[in-house]
């Protein structure tokens, strides 16, 4: 805010200095044009003095010159000069250099009036509302979700308010979704491990009757050996269950199957990235495409593709990530590559895995989710995702059914 009141500040001085530079150049006009007119006059006079007439091309300011009655009687400006002992009224044009620099005034005040108007629709419908919303985000940043979020009216900030309403509510559905998943997640786990340990006895004790030869019927030492061998397959199970509720705490994703014209998607992905990979130096080709509409979530398709030209990024040599396209089979193949790939071929089947991250990603920040993601979110959608190498080139192919 005080930002803006120095910028304010500054504007009207501006004007008024604009003002009072006009207003001195309007008044030494003024007085020039005077001196024009007092120095045309004398060189008549000069003129009738020296040849007794006059050439009135000569004073392009005087309009006419007349002497005898009525010498002062005229409703035209004039100067009264003397030439050879005779009296001369010598008429001449005004430029109106005053009503020029009153309506100059006006129109300078209109505007600073405009100006200041402004200024305060500003502050009043802009400024003063964002301020009141600056802690909002802060406060949803350490979890305070009860924060209170004011009601504005303003058309600037309806929507943002709606949008800032709506993400504090999913904030709340995810830490509750996340609460009631640590619960079960944990209920589960001591479920599972009293389990455990029904078979894990059972084997620990045919195990020690093994060990000291309490068996003594090669059929009964088999049927210990075969018990053993059920119960291990009765943890493996249970050790299976444990591994399936870990990764299922990433496979919680809602979708929201609709249609959309693929050329919406691929805009808003070339306004946000094209700018960002042209600063680095990046080639960003958007391949040549036929509009269509897909049987998709937007926003789910949206950060797919965000996701495949983060890791272009990331994973690439960072001269050339390009997007082409191809029907096929009902479906439009929306393939993202980049160059400089240095991924072995033979980890291509491994690289949809949670937490997985090539060899090439040792330098690299991550958490081996993205590609899990997206495989998780199209398969979710009904398409598919696969991934290839050739000459160099990473791709990543997103098959999505058109509607």
């Amino acid at each position: 805010m005080s930002t803006f009141r120095k910028l304010s500040t500054a504007v009207i001085v501006l004007f008024l200095l604009v003002t009072a530079g006009l207003n001195v150049f309007f008044l030494w006009q003024k007085n020039r044009e005077d001196g024009i007119y007092r120095v045309e006059a004398k060189r008549l006079a000069d003129e009738i003095a020296e040849t007794g007439s006059w050439d009135s091309a000569k004073y392009p300011h005087i309009t006419g010159v007349f002497t005898g009655d009525g010498l002062y009687r005229s409703d035209r400006p004039y100067v009264i000069v003397e030439a050879g002992g005779q009296l001369y009224r010598a008429e001449y044009t005004v430029e109106n250099s005053s009503r020029t620099a009153i309506a100059v005034n006006c129109v300078i005040l209109i505007l600073f009036l405009f100006v200041l108007g402004l200024l305060y629709y500003i502050r009043r419908h802009i400024l003063l509302p964002f301020g009141r919303l600056n802690s909002v985000p802060q406060e949803l940043a350490r979890g305070n979700l009860a924060v209170e979020i004011p009601e504005e009216k303003s058309r600037f900030f309806g929507r943002f308010m709606w949008g800032v309403n709506l993400l504090r509510e999913s904030i709340e559905d995810s830490r509750k979704k996340e609460i009631t998943m640590q619960r079960d997640k944990k209920l589960l786990l001591l479920s599972l491990s009293h389990d455990i340990k029904t078979p894990l006895s059972a084997i620990k004790l045919n195990a020690k009757a093994l060990a000291k030869g309490l068996y003594k019927d090669e059929e009964k030492r088999r049927a210990a050996a075969e018990s053993i061998d059920s119960r291990a397959d009765e943890i493996e199970h249970f050790v299976s269950e444990i591994s399936k509720a870990a990764s299922d705490d990433f496979m919680q994703f809602e979708v929201q199957r609709g249609e959309a014209f693929l050329s919406q998607v691929i805009e808003k992905l070339h306004a946000r990235y094209a700018p960002q990979v042209s600063v680095s130096g990046t080639l960003f080709e958007i391949g040549e495409y036929h509009d269509c509409l897909l049987s998709c979530d937007p926003d789910r398709l949206g950060e797919c593709l965000q996701n495949l030209i983060e890791n272009a990024i990331k994973y690439g040599d960072g001269k050339r990530i390009a997007l082409h396209f191809d029907k096929m089979d009902g479906c439009e193949l929306i393939t993202v590559s980049n160059t400089g790939c240095t991924l072995d071929r033979k980890e291509l089947p491994e690289i949809f895995e949670s937490f997985h991250r090539g060899s090439n990603a040792r330098s690299v920040q991550g958490n081996g989710l993205g590609l899990f993601i997206c495989k998780r979110l199209m398969s979710l959608m009904g398409g598919e995702v696969y991934a290839d190498i050739q000459d160099g080139c990473f791709a990543v192919t997103l098959v999505t059914r058109l509607a």
